[in-house]
């Protein structure tokens, strides 16, 4: 008796005391730019980091998933598109972007390796595609 009173019990204040809770799925939330860098292009998306938020503003300091746009002119090439990572300062208000990246080219037989610096323009995407649901 004891055991089905317990589970009475349980049931409806399970029932009574449950709360409504609003889960929405993220698409896609993130920055993308594309800029100029050591006489080619980049597409970035930024990546994990440091970040001062304060209204619409964020100023981020961290590590920058890249593309890089390069035509080699040398003997040996690279290929025209090449995979990178690079640190760098990225200034967004509400959708536009700003950035200042720092890349790495490595040392090769005729060249020291260096750290180019670069300018680029981009859009902050949030909550893009987003759906609502509902849970009990």
């Amino acid at each position: 008796m004891k055991l089905v009173l317990c589970a009475i019990t349980l049931f409806l204040s399970i029932n009574l005391f449950s709360q409504k809770t609003e889960v929405s799925t993220l698409i896609f939330s993130g920055t993308f730019i594309g800029g100029y860098v050591d006489n080619g292009a980049y597409l970035n998306f930024t990546g994990p980091g440091i970040k001062l938020q304060k209204g619409n503003s964020d100023l981020m300091i961290g590590v920058l998933p890249s593309l890089r746009f390069k035509e080699d002119k040398g003997i040996t090439k690279n290929s025209f598109i090449t995979p990178s990572l690079g640190i760098g300062i990225t200034y967004t208000f509400k959708s536009l972007a700003i950035q200042i990246p720092f890349y790495y080219t490595s040392k090769t037989t005729v060249e020291n390796g260096k750290w180019e610096m670069g300018i680029g323009i981009g859009l902050k995407i949030n909550n893009l595609l987003t759906k609502n649901k509902t849970v009990k």
